[in-house]
């Protein structure tokens, strides 16, 4: 179903080119200020300006529907929600005659009877992330200093430490031959308590991953030292204690130990896959026509869709870990 957590629980609804596209969060504490001004910073962050993403710009302005009054958040669920004005879909065929390849289009097809919105990916498009964005502001409002962040440590082929002129030219060329690329993020979560975690099934790292993976695009999580971790003999990978807080020499764990925060940064990588709407024609099966033939995407799309990621995913972690933080304080009581 569409909804995440347990105690701090968030819906996300809308489609792409519908009337907009807004969040519920359920078990928002009473008495969080609240202003439109919250949510500017980290908007503008997912929003595209950058060499390599979508010519859509939306106001994105948030309209708070219930669950704030006088500047304060009344306890009762909070409904946030954005307009969608900068649409054209006309350039949207039907896509169940031939279904873009990598896109949802031939699944939700199949799993909702052919009555699912197509326009723009409808509720399966990168511009549902803009509620998960909503409630990360919230979430790191109950979480107060707990300090998360995240950057690109890849796109495509490009590594790190290449100078933005470089990726400018690397993606203008990309986007040139109508295609796109993706890439990896690192997050890291500092000041997180000791003790945060609920295992079995509602760890750190599972509850992380649920929601990283509810990202449109993301194929890939990894905690620490990660898959490379593999490699090293357990003398190598155990992160040995060297003082009372708990502070330890590595962090190969990723700040976790049986499924709880131990104290040490969380760490962890996540992959995210090209955007699958390239203007490249491509040849793929044609449900009509009973045969293989060529395909040209229209509309407007991100040559490289992670630039507009690292927001999303610190959102995301927020909200794991806004809940995970609740439930901790309903366990002490």
């Amino acid at each position: 179903m569409n909804n995440f957590g347990t105690v701090f629980r968030v819906q996300i609804y809308g489609e792409s080119h519908g009337a907009g596209i807004g969040i519920i969060l359920d078990g928002v504490p009473a008495g969080i200020p609240l202003e439109i001004s919250d949510f500017e910073q980290d908007i503008s962050r997912r929003k595209p300006s950058k060499t390599g993403t979508t010519p859509r710009i939306e106001m994105d302005t948030p309209i708070f529907l219930s669950g704030v009054f006088n500047g304060f958040t009344t306890g009762a669920p909070l409904n946030i929600f954005f307009e969608n004005r900068n649409i054209n879909s006309s350039v949207y065929k039907d896509f169940k005659i031939q279904p873009r390849p990598g896109h949802a289009d031939f699944t939700s097809n199949h799993k909702y009877n052919g009555f699912n919105d197509f326009r723009g990916s409808g509720h399966f498009s990168g511009r549902v992330t803009l509620g998960l964005v909503a409630g990360g502001v919230i979430a790191k409002k109950i979480l107060n200093n707990i300090q998360i962040s995240s950057e690109i440590a890849t796109i495509g082929k490009l590594e790190k430490n290449i100078s933005q002129e470089e990726v400018d030219r690397y993606l203008s060329d990309i986007k040139k031959r109508g295609d796109s690329v993706g890439g990896t993020i690192i997050t890291t979560v500092k000041n997180l308590p000791i003790g945060l975690g609920e295992p079995f099934f509602n760890s750190i790292e599972s509850q992380i991953s649920s929601i990283i993976f509810s990202i449109p695009g993301i194929k890939g999580i990894e905690f620490g030292a990660g898959f490379e971790g593999v490699t090293l003999l357990g003398s190598e990978f155990n992160d040995c204690f060297i003082d009372k807080t708990g502070k330890t020499l590595t962090n190969n764990n990723g700040g976790i130990n049986g499924g709880i925060s131990n104290g040490n940064d969380i760490s962890f990588r996540v992959a995210v896959k090209p955007t699958s709407s390239i203007f490249k024609e491509q040849v793929t099966f044609n449900f009509e026509k009973n045969k293989l033939s060529s395909l040209k995407i229209e509309g407007r799309h991100d040559t490289a869709f992670i630039l507009r990621v690292p927001v999303i995913v610190e959102a995301a972690t927020a909200i794991a870990l806004a809940d995970l933080y609740l439930q901790n304080l309903l366990r002490r009581r």
